[in-house]
């Protein structure tokens, strides 16, 4: 069988871990390709709520393998406290494997992560302060440190010490921050070995092989289009590419083996941390999107900022990442509100762009042009076809899809599992 992505199609915070977890019961492996704990995910389960960071959302479903991919970054210690939360409530992480070309985020770049910030001031693009982007850096520069060094001491001290030389000379001088000891990272390193050696693998040796044997394999990628440092409102992204393309690197699977490409979409638009955003709303309205679709970060709690469906960039997302199919998520939330509108263009300077501005610049001065639909007030958490939602729910959904230029096979209607409109199978049609 060949393999599915799972892309973010906004900003990130689309409600991929749903998706994943709808899915999961029916695929044998479910990777993450990129990214690291900065990046939460909420499932619910038979009405237990799930908060998952670092670890795929496919931890959940019991049939499936779940595997952190050789395109992430991994803070061991993070690593472990995640399972051991899930374990304590009674979940199975057994299966849980780590790729041994997965690099490390060490303490150093956490501590780098949040004195930059700082430093930056009103630049500051907004990091969790976890240490991804340091790591990232390190990987891109050769100075990164990969699970594998984990069980070559020798190996480590000698990336260790090569990595500090240059680090410690930054967090002295520029920064005024004490040095960091080799023989203190070395030692956090080596405290995770013993516990961390039976997760690794050579994943990408492990899921081609799953693929030749017929298996389904699903890439749950990390953040979102809009946050790809290739893709994304650069400088305003994340530092690796949590798109389509970034799945097939960051797992090791080729591209020609991936037969469906599925965006998450909210049916309205919410980005976390600084950037443009053309539909942002900073009235009631936002507020209301904010309170009812529970808008707070997962990992740091931020309020994330909330405006109206984007089908510019609905329709750039689709053209990045060759979606096949879109899954709609938190269509429930917009319950209630009595005109809703959706932004089918921007006015940049005087000018018309139906599709994405080409410049940073013009991003930035782009105003929404938008058409309206009529709300409903229905509850339209039963639904289970597109038959049982209001007409003018439907009516909504219909547009929706015919502006954003991708079919929309599946409908989020509530947070549960259960509480989604399959329009398309999307492993089998």
């Amino acid at each position: 069988m060949p393999a599915i992505v799972i892309v973010g199609a906004q900003w990130g915070d689309e409600g991929k871990g749903k998706a994943t977890d709808l899915l999961g019961g029916r695929v044998d492996y479910v990777v993450k390709p990129n990214g690291g704990n900065n990046a939460g995910h909420t499932v619910v389960v038979g009405g237990e709520k799930y908060e998952l960071k670092l670890l795929p959302a496919g931890i959940l479903s019991p049939n499936a393998v779940p595997i952190i991919g050789n395109g992430c970054v991994v803070n061991l210690e993070a690593l472990f406290q995640e399972i051991d939360g899930l374990e304590a409530r009674g979940a199975d992480t057994s299966k849980l494997r780590v790729s041994a070309n997965a690099h490390l985020v060490a303490p150093y770049h956490q501590v780098l992560d949040k004195v930059t910030e700082r430093f930056l001031g009103s630049r500051a693009i907004g990091t969790t302060g976890r240490g991804i982007g340091p790591a990232y850096m390190d990987k891109v520069a050769r100075l990164g440190i990969r699970v594998q060094d984990v069980f070559d001491a020798s190996i480590l001290r000698q990336k260790v010490e090569g990595s500090l030389r240059q680090k410690n000379e930054l967090l002295v001088k520029v920064y005024n921050r004490r040095d960091i000891e080799v023989d203190e990272i070395v030692e956090y390193f080596l405290s995770f070995a013993e516990r961390l050696r039976p997760l690794v693998i050579d994943s990408t040796f492990v899921l081609n092989t799953a693929l030749d044997e017929g298996k389904v394999v699903l890439m749950e990628g990390g953040q979102a289009t809009f946050l790809d440092v290739d893709h994304g409102t650069y400088p305003f992204v994340t530092s690796s590419n949590p798109t389509a393309g970034g799945a097939s690197v960051g797992s090791g699977i080729g591209p020609t083996r991936i037969s469906r490409s599925i965006g998450i979409i909210k049916a309205y638009t919410t980005r976390v941390g600084a950037g443009p955003f053309p539909t942002e709303l900073f009235d009631e309205m936002g507020m209301y999107l904010q309170k009812t679709g529970g808008e707070f970060g997962v990992n740091t709690g931020r309020p994330r900022r909330c405006g109206w469906y984007d089908a510019v960039l609905a329709r750039h997302a689709s053209r990045v990442n060759g979606f096949t199919d879109y899954f709609v998520t938190k269509l429930d939330v917009l319950t209630g509100i009595e005109q809703i509108p959706v932004c089918v263009a921007y006015d940049v300077d005087g000018v018309r762009h139906d599709e994405m501005p080409m410049t940073q610049t013009e991003f930035h001065h782009a105003k929404p042009i938008f058409e309206y639909f009529e709300g409903w007030t229905e509850d339209i958490t039963g639904a289970r076809t597109l038959e049982d939602l209001p007409e003018n729910a439907r009516n909504y959904v219909l547009a929706l899809e015919k502006l954003s230029g991708t079919r929309f096979s599946a409908i989020g209607v509530g947070p549960d599992r259960d509480q989604t409109i399959v329009v398309n199978d999307l492993i089998n049609d």
